[in-house]
């Protein structure tokens, strides 16, 4: 979802954002490709950025650079060979947004974030799809494409336009109120051009019954919708917090939403990770989801029964016991109930299997990964036997709060490496000391201590 506001057109764009000025990028060597762009900027002195990346999936590019006139400004191009390119000044400091918001199959925005592939136009990406890893992508319902070509009627004059320059831009100025003159400015120099793309191809704009004035909607509207006030909405849009969506259209001076962005936001909202922590926590008094809230009931008795159904606790609750030794005394009581009551907390049992299952199948990717090498061995060597950072963690974790669960659980893991592979049993604990050395939080003297524990010593395989 685009969050930039470009500030003019460049002249050789070939997809203009209406409404917008255009500004001579003579000075830019456009037409020299994405290094040439990203050389004028690049390594020029302070305040001056240049990159340019290349998307080989469709062979396209994308590049910016620091305008070495003003440094304030700056010049994104958007190219794709089939589909033209995309020329726009924008603020300096926008650059690296709009350069990652270019990626993959994004062309150009339009309308407050519904954006262009070359083929189809999709409403704004807000609905992240965790097995894709990646936003969903939701068509524009009935949505026509509009090029330079439709909007120049013959009535644009050209003669009332003009092209303005980087030295005398004035980002804060607002936009020509007779933009398709300008438009018509812009197609006439564009005759100028070698190879010019054909005004039929230029996109300039979307048309969607989702735009039209009857699906539009307000900040009020937007707020119901959330389930928010609208003074929350406001503090959400002035921190630019909470991924509001861009508005698509501005009436009388007021935000307007296409009903269908704004519901794709409010989805968006119930599957967020607030979003579903706030599902699953529903009616808890302290909103807390149910496992904790089950955690907080069990403590709640404990610490009911230990502060007051004792009698040699509860009369410390006399005045001249309250003092720092006594609260310490209790508070460490407290901290102790907690902590041996662990195993009610976390289902070591089950646990347990998790563990064994992740570190062999850590296991399993680096046996596959070192077949071939394995073959061409008379006798295997085991070093490349690892885990994962994340899996070490987790068997630290395991260890150092459940070491006799542990304990069994690491045997298992022996025995089925050995099993599966043939790795002996001294190599597998070899594996699992170092991921633990790497990764994990226990000492050298305990990680020794604990280890020393589980090799056998007449290991045979």
């Amino acid at each position: 979802m685009s969050r930039v506001l470009p500030l003019a057109n460049g002249l050789r764009t070939d997809h203009p954002v209406p409404g917008l000025p255009f500004v001579d990028d003579s000075h830019i060597p456009i037409d020299e490709g994405p290094e040439a762009i990203e050389a004028v900027g690049r390594n020029r002195g302070q305040g001056t950025w240049g990159r340019f990346d290349k998307i080989r999936a469709n062979h396209s590019w994308r590049a910016f650079t620091t305008d070495p006139l003003d440094h304030e400004l700056a010049w994104a191009v958007r190219h794709h060979p089939e589909h033209g390119r995309t020329v726009l000044l924008v603020r300096d400091r926008d650059t690296s947004y709009l350069h990652t918001e270019w990626d993959g199959d994004v062309l150009l925005f339009r309308a407050g974030g519904y954006w262009w592939d070359g083929e189809i136009w999709l409403r704004p990406s807000q609905i992240w799809d965790p097995v894709a890893q990646d936003y969903e992508r939701r068509k524009a319902r009935l949505a026509v494409t509009v090029t330079a070509d439709d909007m120049l009627d013959g009535r644009a004059a050209a003669g009332r336009a003009y092209i303005g320059k980087v030295a005398t831009f004035d980002p804060e100025a607002a936009g020509p109120d007779n933009w398709l003159d300008h438009l018509a400015l812009w197609a006439e120099r564009r005759q100028e051009q070698k190879d010019a793309r054909l005004l039929q191809w230029c996109v300039v704009d979307i048309s969607s019954p989702e735009l039209t004035g009857a699906q539009l909607i307000g900040a009020p509207e937007l707020a119901e919708l959330a389930g928010i006030t609208a003074s929350t909405l406001r503090a959400y849009i002035s921190r630019g917090n909470s991924e509001v969506p861009r508005p698509q259209a501005v009436v009388g001076g007021r935000d307007q939403w296409a009903r269908a962005v704004a519901e794709d936001w409010v989805e968006a909202r119930k599957r967020s990770y607030t979003g579903v922590e706030e599902a699953m926590s529903a009616g808890d008094r302290d909103a807390l989801s149910p496992g904790a809230a089950e955690v907080r009931d069990r403590f709640t008795a404990d610490f009911q029964h230990t502060l007051y159904s004792r009698p040699d606790v509860r009369k410390r609750w006399v005045l001249r016991h309250r003092n720092k030794e006594s609260v310490t005394e209790i508070a460490d009581e407290l901290a102790w109930s907690v902590a041996a009551s662990l195993s009610r907390i976390v289902p070591t049992d089950h646990l347990g299997r998790t563990v064994r299952a992740a570190v062999l199948f850590d296991f399993a990717e680096a046996v596959e990964m070192f077949a071939d090498e394995e073959e061409r061995n008379s006798s295997p060597h085991w070093w490349h036997l690892n885990l994962t950072p994340s899996v070490g963690k987790m068997l630290d974790w395991y260890v150092r709060c459940f070491p006799a669960e542990a304990y069994a659980t690491i045997g298992e893991i022996q025995r089925q490496a050995h099993a599966t592979w043939g790795a002996p049993a001294i190599d597998t604990l070899r594996a699992l000391r170092s991921a633990l050395s790497l990764d994990g939080d226990l000492t050298d003297q305990q990680r020794e201590t604990y280890f020393a524990l589980l090799k056998t010593q007449n290991n045979t395989d």
